[in-house]
This record gives C-alpha cells, structure tokens and sequence, in this order.
C-alpha cells in the first residue's frame, strides 16, 4: 500500500519538483491549492491526475485542513504554503504573519489531535528559510543549525516563529516534526516576481528583442542560491531519517544579484549595465546583506549533495525562458 503524502503549496516551484519526487517513490500524493479566479496549476499540470496516484483539493493554512487530513490520513505531511516575498511581507506584514505562522500553529494543533484521533504517527515537515538568520554576523563558513537567528524582515520573523512552533511540538508532544531550513533556492519554474526568475526572463526577452530594460533594487546583496529540485532532494531525506531534526539546505557558495545578473546576460551576449535600470522602490527597508549556508549535518548524515552549481543553474534557467519567450513571440 502506496504511503500517503498531503502537501501544501503544491502549485509552487518546490511542490511541484516534491511531488515528482514522491510519485518516482511510489507515494500517493495530495496537494493543497487556495481557489484562485485565474488557474495556478501549470507547474503541477502534467502530474496531477487521479488515476496516477495524485489529487487536488481546496483548502489554505487558515481553514479546511482538518476536514482534508481527517479524509486521506496522510503518513506525511510537507508545509511549502506561505507568503513567500521578503519584500511583500513589509508591505503586508499581518497577511505574512497570519498565514506564515498562525497558519502553522493551527496545522500543528490539527496534526496533533488527528494523531489520537486516528491512531497513527503523521510526520511533518516544517520549510523553515535562510531569511531567519537576518544580520547575524555571518560566519565564515557559513550558518549551521546551531547559528543565531536575528531576522530583520516580517517575514524572517514569521518564519522564525514557525520553526520554534515546529520545536516546541517536537518536544512538548513527541510529534515527528522536522524544519528545514533552505538557503535561497531557484529554478526554470520560480515565480517571475522573483529577482532571479525577473533576471533570466528579461535577459531572454531582450536576446529576443521582446524588452529593452529590467528594473531591479539592491545589487549587492550575497546570497547562497541552489537549485530547487536539489533543495526539495534534500526535504525528502530528512524526512525520511529515522528521527525528527533540523537541517540546513545550501551549497556552501553566496553570489551577488549583480553577479546574478551579469551572468545571466552573459549567457546571451548581452552587456548587463547597458539594460539595468536601478529602483530605490524595489529596495526592501531592511536588507539581509549575506547569507551563506554550512550544510555540512545535511551532507554527512543523509548523503545530500546538489547537483547544480551557480553557472549551471543560470545556464538551465537562462535556455527554459528563452525557449518559453521565443515561442510566446511577444
């Protein structure tokens, strides 16, 4: 009998790359999608279907979870949903709270007494963010688990408070409850708000003559950047050890954006500078100067290693929006 995987987030880059994961194991997998009027499925599109082991359903952090899991009675449950934008949680710092940590408090609650209610371990996995470490001296190789967290955004706050709820179920309960905490992490299907995903998809419409200019904020800021499905790679694992723990998830090298940048245009020829338009708007009121990740505990007790480095996955991600833009033609 297939294990049974509930998770939500599902329509994000990370829960699309996670579900492939799951099913090529062998998992029944249930995702959690809020009802939008324009369709979010697109990531998810060509794995979802009933009859292959896989199912939607309706449902947020904030209401109907209880009434899904009671349902599927899932083995495991991964927790991607949040408001994901650094930048958006100063300007919607109570939505980012809301749903980053009173959404999660309330999952941990319904794990808990759906466990007695059904007799069985559900483990949980909490997506914890590099963002929580926030000014923070860095060390100089990198944050370990052990690392001071002093988050300086809304959402490094709440994704703080999440990971203490995560421990303190852990602990208070014994509740199989895991974080990991991912360093920044991209792919050829991150979000286009992102600066990352904005850098390739500009640097390809302008090969192609579709765009003339791309806007971004702070160039300076360090961050240690891997590829999603390496990242979601590692989630499994940890979930998969024979006990609840915390990891860290990063490759152990920071680039600058501007670094970001000039690759990615490079990769097309293309004179970064001639096309950059620089916004003191886009700059976040408090900026996270360098973050980089000792993932050395992921490595040596669950045999993590990434399989992308920085050019490769610019290199991945430059080609896939070239090869979406060409083929939009605007």
């Amino acid at each position: 009998m297939s294990k049974v995987a509930l998770i939500t987030g599902i329509t994000g880059q990370d829960g699309s790359y996670l579900s492939e994961l799951l099913l090529a194991d062998g998992y029944e997998v249930h995702g959690i999608m809020r009802r939008a009027s324009t369709l979010t499925t697109e990531r998810i599109d060509h794995i979802f279907n009933p009859e292959d082991r896989t199912f939607i359903h309706y449902g947020d952090l904030t209401e109907g979870l209880d009434r899904i899991i009671y349902r599927i009675k899932p083995d495991i449950i991964f927790n991607l949903a949040a408001q994901s934008h650094v930048w958006v949680s100063f300007h919607q710092p109570v939505y980012t709270l809301m749903t980053n940590t009173v959404g999660v408090c309330s999952l941990l609650e319904t794990i808990k007494q759906a466990e007695q209610t059904l007799g069985k371990q559900i483990r949980y996995y909490q997506a914890s963010s590099s963002e929580m470490f926030g000014n923070t001296p860095t060390p100089e190789t990198g944050y370990t688990e052990d690392s001071v967290f002093s988050p300086c955004s809304p959402y490094g706050a709440a994704k703080l408070a999440s990971y203490w709820l995560t421990k303190t179920y852990r602990d208070g309960y014994n509740m199989f409850c895991s974080n990991g905490i991912l360093f920044n992490h991209s792919s050829e299907r991150r979000g286009y708000q992102f600066a990352s995903r904005k850098i390739t998809r500009a640097a390809a419409r302008i090969a192609l003559g579709f765009q003339d200019k791309i806007e971004l904020g702070n160039l300076e800021a360090m961050r240690d950047e891997g590829h999603s499905r390496d990242y979601m790679r590692g989630v499994k694992l940890i979930m998969e050890h024979d006990k609840a723990d915390d990891f860290v998830i990063a490759t152990g090298v920071t680039n600058s954006i501007r670094q970001f940048g000039e690759k990615a245009f490079s990769h097309f020829n293309l004179d970064f500078y001639k096309y950059l338009q620089q916004s003191e708007v886009l700059k976040r009121p408090k900026e996270v100067p360098r973050l980089l990740g000792d993932s050395t505990k992921m490595r040596t007790v669950l045999g993590w290693e990434p399989e992308y480095n920085f050019d490769t996955l610019i290199e991945a991600m430059c080609d896939n929006d070239y090869k979406i833009e060409k083929k939009l033609g605007v």
